[in-house]
């Protein structure tokens, strides 16, 4: 029962990678389910993550239950990331998008950046490395 309450409150989330996973998919992306997750690469998705704001680009992202990433490789890189992401998703529910960049903003104005400087990318790197 805690499992399915913790897929219904990061729903909100979940629901905004869903919308664009169609589009992935008719641009030849890939998808597969993972520890209940569902992971989506290639197609649009790869060019869309190289265009991140961030240094380099993104070579993954969450929302909810649902990852995007470049290609299977950076899917692989990224996974145990990711999953913080989710955990955190799962906690803050609806306010996690909020949340994120909230922290980001605070990150700038720190002058640490909108990533590095970001709390739940901190907590990321510190529970799953790099």
């Amino acid at each position: 029962m805690l499992e399915v309450l913790r897929y219904i409150w990061a729903f909100p989330n979940t629901a905004i990678g869903l919308l664009f996973v169609p589009v992935v998919m008719v641009t030849h992306g890939r998808m597969q389910v993972v520890d209940g997750v569902l992971e989506v690469w290639g197609g649009c998705s790869s060019s869309g993550l190289r265009s991140f704001p961030v240094a380099g680009g993104a070579a993954a992202v969450t929302f909810g239950h649902v990852v995007f990433a470049r290609d299977r490789r950076s899917l692989a890189l990224t996974r145990r990331h990711e999953r913080v992401h989710v955990r955190q998703c799962e906690i803050w529910g609806p306010a996690f998008m909020p949340a994120y960049l909230i922290a980001a903003l605070w990150g700038l104005v720190a002058g640490e950046g909108a990533y590095r400087g970001n709390y739940f990318e901190r907590e990321a790197v510190r529970h799953a490395g790099g």
